[in-house]
C-alpha cells in the first residue's frame, strides 16, 4: 500500500535566538496542502517572500546551511528540516520573522517534541520517494568528505567522523530506519572545539551563542582562569573540564553523540533534494558543503528518473542476449543493430548497442570523421521496438515500417559510444499495428528520438 503524504494537524511556534546572528526569532510551523513540500516564509520582509527548501538555493555553508531566493535569506535550517523529515512529514510552511532559525539547544529535540504535540495527519496524495537504484557518489578531494547513496528498502544512514584531536578523533553512528529518528538522533547536540569557539568570539560571529547550545570539546591544556573568562563572555556560570575532555555544563546523551549529530545534519541537508529517500547513505567526514552538494546530485537523480533515462549496468545479465535476438529478428551482419536487451516490461523495452570503430559504415561515413548515420539510429530503435512485439508471438512474425514521425537527431554518435534504446508502446496493438515512441541515449543525453508505426506480418513458412 502506498504511503500517503502527511502534514501537521495544527500549527505550533518555537522562539529563540539565532546562533550566529544573535537575532530573536519566532518560527511558526503550519499545515500545508498536498505536494507543497517544505517552505520558509519571511514574514518580516515586504511581500513575505517564500524560500523553498531547495538545494539549488544554498548560498553558504560555512556556519550552517543558508538559503537565499530573490534577496531573502534563511539560515541554520538543517535541524528543523531534519526534524520534519525524521517525523515523516511532507508538507509544512514555516513562517519566520528573521534570517536565522533559533539554535535552541543545538539539536532537533524541541522541534520533534513540538511536532508530536501538534499531531500529524495523513493527506490524500501518495508520497513520492527518491528511490536509490544505483550507486551515487559525491567526494571532495580537498576535505576528504564523501557521501555515497546505495539502494535500500528504507532510509538508513551510516556516518563516520574524523578529527585530528586527542579527544574526538574517529566516531561512528548509524540509523537503520528513519522511523527511529526521534528516539536515536533528535536530541543529539551540535559540538564545537574550544579553539573554534575562541575564533568565532574574536570575530563577533556567535552573537546568539551560549555554552548550552553545544558540546564544547577541549582538546588542549587550558587553565581554569581561561575557562572562567570564557564563561563570563557567554554570561554563563563558571565551568570546568571533565576527564573526557568536554565542559561539565552538560552530560552526553551518548558516547558517540557528536557522530549522531553529524548524522542529524546529513538528514537535514539531504532534505533539500525535495523528496523522502529510500536508500542507504554512507557519509565519511560529512559537512554542510558536502551534504548540500550531495543533495544537488540527488535532485539530478530525481530528474533523471522522471525523464525515464534507463540505467545500464554492464555487469547485469541481459534479459535477451544476441542469440535470442537473432531468433526473433531476421536481421544479420551488418544490419543487426541491437547487442542485447537489458529490461522488458509490459509496454517498454530497453536495448543496448556498443558502437565500435569497426562498424562497416564508418568506412564511408565519414573516413576522416566517423559518425553513425541517423537512419541507422532510427533502424536500431525500430529493431528494439520490434523485439517488444515479437517476443509475445508464438509463430514467426516480422515487423515492417509503415510510418515514421517526429524524428529528431540531437547529437552525433561516434565510435566508443554506448547506445541505450528505450521504446514504449503509445497505444495498445490493434489489428496488427504497433505504434511506439523511441528514445536513444548516450549516457543520460538523448541523441535521437522518433515515433514509429509498424505492421506485424506473419512470415511465409
Amino acid at each position: 500500500m502506498a504511503q500517503k503524504q502527511r502534514t501537521l494537524a495544527r500549527s505550533f511556534t518555537i522562539e529563540g535566538r539565532g546562533l550566529h546572528t544573535g537575532v530573536d526569532v519566532v518560527m511558526t510551523f503550519m499545515p500545508a496542502p498536498e505536494n507543497h513540500g517544505f517552505k520558509f516564509k519571511r514574514t518580516d520582509i515586504d511581500g513575505q517572500p517564500i524560500i523553498d527548501a531547495d538545494a539549488d538555493l544554498v548560498v553558504d555553508t560555512s556556519r550552517g546551511t543558508l538559503l537565499e531566493k530573490d534577496g531573502a535569506r534563511i539560515g541554520t535550517i538543517e535541524h528543523a528540516l531534519a526534524a520534519l523529515t525524521g517525523m515523516g512529514l511532507d508538507n509544512v510552511l514555516v513562517e519566520v520573522n528573521n534570517e536565522e532559525a533559533p539554535i535552541i539547544d543545538g539539536s532537533s529535540r524541541v522541534f520533534t517534541d513540538a511536532i508530536l504535540e501538534a499531531g500529524i495527519i495523513e493527506q490524500q496524495a501518495d508520497r513520492q520517494y527518491l528511490e536509490i537504484t544505483r550507486k551515487i557518489v559525491y567526494k571532495d578531494e580537498r576535505t576528504g568528505s564523501e557521501l555515497i547513496a546505495l539502494p535500500d528498502d528504507d532510509y538508513s544512514l551510516n556516518v563516520m567522523i574524523a578529527f585530528n584531536s586527542r579527544v574526538l578523533n574517529n566516531q561512528f553512528a548509524s540509523l537503520d530506519s528513519i522511523s527511529d529518528f526521534k528516539k536515536e538522533i533528535a536530541k543529539c547536540r551540535t559540538f564545537v572545539f574550544l579553539h573554534e569557539l575562541e575564533f568565532l568570539l574574536k570575530h563577533n560571529l556567535v552573537k546568539g551563542g551560549d555554552l548550552n547550545n553545544a558540546i564544547v570539546i577541549i582538546d588542549r591544556d587550558i587553565s581554569q582562569e581561561e575557562l572562567d573568562r570564557l564563561a563570563d563572555l557567554f554570561n554563563h556560570e563558571h565551568v570546568a573540564v571533565k576527564p573526557q575532555g568536554i565542559l561539565n555544563n552538560l552530560e552526553l546523551h551518548y558516547d558517540n553523540e557528536c557522530a549522531r549529530h553529524k548524522l542529524l545534519d546529513v538528514i537535514g541537508d539531504l532534505a533539500l533534494c525535495g523528496r523522502h529517500i529510500k536508500g542507504r547513505i554512507i557519509a565519511t567526514k560529512p559537512g554542510h558543503s558536502a551534504n548540500t552538494q550531495m543533495a544537488k546530485l540527488l535532485k539530478k537523480e530525481i530528474s533523471r528518473q522522471e525523464s525515464g533515462v534507463p540505467v545500464y549496468d554492464p555487469n547485469a545479465e541481459p534479459v535477451m542476449d544476441v542469440g535470442r535476438i537473432s531468433d526473433l529478428l531476421p536481421h544479420r551482419f551488418p544490419f543487426l543493430l541491437v547487442d542485447k536487451i537489458i529490461d522488458i516490461k509490459e509496454n517498454v523495452i530497453v536495448g543496448v548497442k556498443n558502437v565500435t570503430v569497426n562498424e562497416p559504415y564508418f568506412q564511408g561515413h565519414f573516413p576522416s570523421e566517423p559518425v553513425m548515420p541517423g537512419v541507422l539510429l532510427v533502424e536500431a530503435m525500430a529493431q528494439t521496438g520490434g523485439l517488444l512485439v515479437l517476443r509475445q508471438l508464438e509463430d514467426r512474425y516480422a515487423t515492417y515500417f509503415i510510418r515514421i514521425d517526429n524524428v529528431k537527431f540531437r547529437k552525433k554518435v561516434v565510435p566508443g559510444d554506448t547506445l541505450i534504446f528505450r521504446l514504449e508502446l503509445i497505444s495498445p496493438i490493434r489489428r496488427g499495428i504497433a505504434v511506439m515512441r523511441g528514445l536513444c541515449y548516450v549516457g543520460d543525453k538523448v541523441v535521437a528520438e522518433g515515433e514509429f508505426m509498424a505492421q506485424i506480418v506473419k512470415n511465409n513458412e
